[in-house]
């Protein structure tokens, strides 16, 4: 049995390790919640709305702000900004929101805006997601799990991303546009329609390629499968009907490709697709 003495020396202990782990000069308001494995760099600053999760690292002059809850496990580099208003003129300081999940990594001078009253009002990054340096995600987007945006990419408010894409450095992104599932953008590119789940595309403005065939194998999709999808797709890009009525009649009234789950995926997504999908190269 421990002795009182001894309990009041574990708890000191405690409090002396956690106090570690953030630094003298960062500035955490009042108000602000952090776990206790949370480690808290030089120069950080945390606003009053904060969450923070096990074992999150803020490595220096990080800026938090605004309603934000982030996971566990994610690591932000040096200059981040999370939380900041949206950069929309409607906006009038509504208590908006930015919600991050677990085991992302967030480069140097990343930048994520929280979300306007346009949309759920808030900014979602999901999880496993790896975001290179001076990645600015805006107001109102939603970013699955598993994604990888290299260097410089701007996301537009209210955009989406779909589990495992990977958007190449220098890409733009317009507002409301979506990006499938597994959709993988060359790098430099200008983005202004929709990208079905699967495809490869590049250029600006941006034009579809052909499919992630290295994606769906990494997916652990069987080679029938994407054999399947590879043929559907060159069909369709080759017909004369617009993708929309190829769907309809190649997929939404037959039985033929019922089975394979990545074509269903890529036909319901152009048809649910509001924006338009983007053209093929010619």
């Amino acid at each position: 049995m421990q002795t009182q003495t001894q309990t009041q020396t574990q708890t000191q202990t405690q409090t002396q390790t956690q106090t570690q782990t953030i630094h003298p000069t960062a500035i955490i308001s009042e108000g602000a919640k952090l776990a206790p494995s949370v480690t808290v760099g030089p120069y950080c600053i945390i606003g009053p709305n904060v969450v923070i999760g096990e074992g999150c690292k803020l490595l220096s002059h990080v800026v938090m702000e605004g309603h934000l809850t982030i996971g566990e496990n994610n690591t932000f580099y040096q200059f981040c900004s999370i939380g900041a208003p949206p950069q929309d003129i409607g906006y009038k300081g509504e208590p908006t929101r930015v919600q991050i999940g677990n085991n992302n990594i967030f480069r140097e001078y990343v930048s994520i805006h929280r979300g306007t009253t346009k949309q759920d009002h808030v900014t979602i990054i999901g999880n496993d997601s790896f975001f290179m340096a001076y990645v600015h995600i805006a107001h109102d987007v939603i970013i699955g799990n598993k994604v990888i945006i290299v260097n410089t990419v701007n996301l537009a408010g209210h955009v989406k991303v779909g589990d495992f894409c990977i958007i190449g450095g220098g890409t733009n992104i317009s507002q409301f546009i979506t990006l499938g599932k597994g959709a993988y953008i060359g790098g430099g590119s200008g983005i202004d329609k929709d990208i079905p789940p699967f495809c490869t595309a590049y250029g600006n403005r941006i034009h579809l390629k052909g499919i992630n065939i290295i994606g769906l194998k990494r997916r652990g999709h069987s080679r029938q499968t994407i054999s399947e999808l590879v043929d559907f797709y060159r069909t369709m890009e080759s017909s004369a009907l617009s993708p929309r009525a190829f769907v309809d009649k190649e997929v939404m009234n037959s039985d033929d490709y019922k089975d394979n789950v990545p074509i269903q995926e890529l036909a319901q997504f152009i048809k649910s697709s509001e924006t338009g999908i983007a053209p093929f190269f010619t």
